[in-house]
């Protein structure tokens, strides 16, 4: 699947990992980082980072309508050494060209802050076509759950880095899931809260995820 075309109007789980597990996020600011890119190269050519910053950046796509969105974000999570998002590719290699942006992108911000050179991920990031509905709404949940699976803390909304804040909240900010997910904030708090103990044992969702 990894090696597929993908198709405009599809959703898809996009993965990466860093290279040799090397931590690639450390603190506040770097996971800030990566949600402002996240939300920053939804469109394509966007104004300048900067400005974006400056604005109101849940408005980013609204107030600049002639520019052309790649993606919608339908959920994410981001990982010390890797970075799970949940992606509707809206215009022909639209998934592609985001997830270079941000991966380069990051790149280039992460080794300028460390002083370090050369590649940070490990290669090129990876795909699963999300064929149903059902499908959708569990890899939400695994998403969600990867910092609790990973014993990093023991409540989803403790992870303040992933858009599990949206779903309870019932705002979307970053992400754009309405759409494609029939839930409420409660209903999807008890729904992935439930699953704690049991994807801890698992510690895997066969079917979407790379080992």
């Amino acid at each position: 699947m990894s090696n597929s075309v993908i198709a405009t109007g599809q959703i898809y789980h996009t993965y990466n990992r860093s290279i040799a597990g090397y931590k690639i996020f450390n603190s506040d600011s770097e996971y800030k980082r990566i949600e402002e890119l996240i939300q920053y190269y939804q469109v394509e050519q966007p104004v300048g980072f900067s400005k974006f910053k400056e604005r109101n950046k849940g408005d980013l796509i609204k107030k600049t309508p002639n520019k052309r969105q790649l993606v919608e974000v339908v959920c994410y999570s981001p990982m010390p050494t890797h970075i799970h998002l949940t992606l509707k590719q809206l215009i022909d290699k639209g998934i592609s060209k985001f997830m270079n942006n941000i991966l380069s992108s990051y790149s280039h911000y992460f080794n300028i802050k460390h002083n370090r050179k050369g590649p940070l991920w490990e290669g090129r990031f990876k795909k699963v076509l999300v064929e149903t509905d059902e499908q959708l709404l569990h890899l939400t949940r695994y998403i969600h759950l990867n910092p609790v699976t990973d014993y990093l803390i023991n409540k989803p909304e403790k992870w303040k880095y992933s858009s599990y804040k949206e779903y309870i909240a019932g705002k979307e900010s970053i992400c754009s899931y309405k759409d494609v997910l029939d839930v409420t904030p409660e209903t999807y708090k008890k729904f992935t809260e439930d699953q704690i103990s049991y994807q801890r044992e698992l510690k895997k969702v066969k079917h979407l995820m790379f080992d």
